[in-house]
């Protein structure tokens, strides 16, 4: 099986020419945070927007791209099928397409797209669909190198909104949230479902042969985190009952944090913040956020917004950006109420909050912030923590007049060598940030 997998894959010539600047290869970048190291960006837009490179139609979905080598992958739903398009990033011709069937139907009438982004390692694709059909691509060609229906394999009850967890290589192996549950469970709107073993589940990324399960945990919807504590690489599953904290290489767990709102729909979706020792977490369905100490074997609470009357921090699905000991976030459940924010990371105290500017999500690159509203509209920010500071304000519009991005711009916003990736309701953009 492996010789076979092997042999399948092949190297990946590089499309670009542009050569300054990283790939984004996983959901909220190479350091999985959606902080970028690149340099050398527009300080500030001019008016309506940095310049539109390309834009294509697209179907449902909420998932952002990811780039790999000049190639930009995306996944969406178009029609019975959830369909993967590889195109140049940055000219955004069509390279190849693959696409399956789904029955997928979400309970609450929102899209039936894919929520999760793909993830690319070196000459795999890895797209892990709604409905929890997994499968790995080549990148040159999107042939099929292996496949799995989790949802089958490990008896998962389909969540209020479907799959929505990003899976993550680490290694050699793909780390997956199922979350699985006893045959014949009920359904999840019964408050009755349990876990059984496979809260997390990890992969032989070139064969998806399962090397480990872990945890009785049910699936939320925000993704494996890992990262490097004082010489210890951890992983770390905010799943829907609390935040993991485990060996990412053996799945042995360290810590379980109870961490979730008393409400039967509420849902676990942005992503751990890792700093130093340091991990916060967050959600706005009652409890918000709190932050903790990670040491083997436990997690000590730094600062709890569990009996506060005032939360300090309840972000939806977007992940809070860290900027010298301060975090920046959307706090808030719906865009009516929702707050961008800035915090002393340390003590949870609340710097400044602004309302009205609906939910967003964050992108932190080459000293900015870029703040994608849910409406569509771009901000570019500067990371301030005695006050709001907007640099530049745009509506993307075609030629016609007509907005490009329209609600819910819920992907979050990528960069990749200079170019700034946005995906609104049925379009996705490619904006030139690059200072010339």
């Amino acid at each position: 099986m492996l010789l076979l997998a092997l042999a399948l894959l092949q190297d990946v010539p590089d499309l670009r020419t542009r050569k300054t600047g990283v790939d984004w290869p996983n959901f909220l970048g190479p350091t999985q945070d959606s902080v970028s190291p690149e340099t050398g960006l527009l300080r500030t837009w001019p008016e309506g927007g940095p310049r539109v490179v390309w834009q294509r139609a697209i179907g449902e979905g909420y998932a952002p791209p990811a780039v790999s080598k000049g190639r930009l992958f995306h996944v969406e739903r178009v029609g019975p099928k959830i369909v993967t398009t590889a195109a140049k990033s940055e000219t955004g011709e069509p390279l190849w397409r693959f696409a399956y069937d789904t029955d997928y139907a979400d309970m609450y009438g929102y899209d039936g797209g894919p929520r999760c982004a793909p993830v690319v390692d070196d000459d795999r694709v890895y797209v892990y669909g709604p409905e929890g059909r997994l499968h790995c691509l080549k990148a040159v060609d999107g042939a099929v190198v292996w496949t799995k229906d989790l949802s089958a394999d490990y008896k998962v009850v389909q969540n209020f909104f479907g799959v929505g967890s990003a899976p993550l290589v680490e290694g050699d192996l793909l780390l997956v949230q199922v979350g699985g549950s006893p045959a014949g469970s009920p359904g999840i709107q019964s408050g009755e479902v349990r876990g059984l073993d496979s809260g997390l589940v990890a992969f032989d990324k070139r064969t998806g042969a399962e090397k480990y399960r872990m945890s009785a945990e049910l699936a939320s919807y925000s993704s494996p985190r890992t990262a490097t504590i004082d010489g210890r690489r951890w992983g770390f599953l905010f799943a829907r009952g609390g935040l993991l904290g485990f060996d990412p290489a053996t799945g042995k767990v360290d810590f379980h944090y109870p961490w979730r709102a008393r409400i039967l729909e509420s849902v676990n979706s942005s992503q751990p913040v890792v700093v130093d020792d340091l991990v916060l977490i967050s959600e706005c369905y009652g409890v918000g956020g709190s932050l903790l100490k990670i040491r083997p074997g436990a997690a000590d609470v730094v600062w709890s917004d569990g009996r506060k009357r005032d939360r300090a921090l309840m972000t939806h699905w977007m992940t809070p950006i860290h900027v010298d000991g301060h975090v920046y976030a959307s706090s808030g459940r719906h865009k009516e109420n929702a707050e961008l924010r800035c915090l002393e990371l340390k003590t949870g105290a609340v710097k400044w909050s602004v309302p009205e500017l609906t939910r967003a999500s964050l992108l932190r690159a080459d000293g900015r912030l870029v703040c994608l509203g849910e409406d569509g509209t771009l901000r570019l920010l500067a990371p301030n923590p005695e006050k709001f500071e907007e640099i530049s304000k745009a509506v993307l519009r075609s030629a016609d007049g007509a907005p490009l991005l329209r609600y819910p711009a819920w992907a979050a916003p990528i960069v990749s060598h200079g170019y700034l990736y946005v995906r609104g309701r049925d379009r996705l953009v490619c904006l030139d940030v690059l200072a010339k």
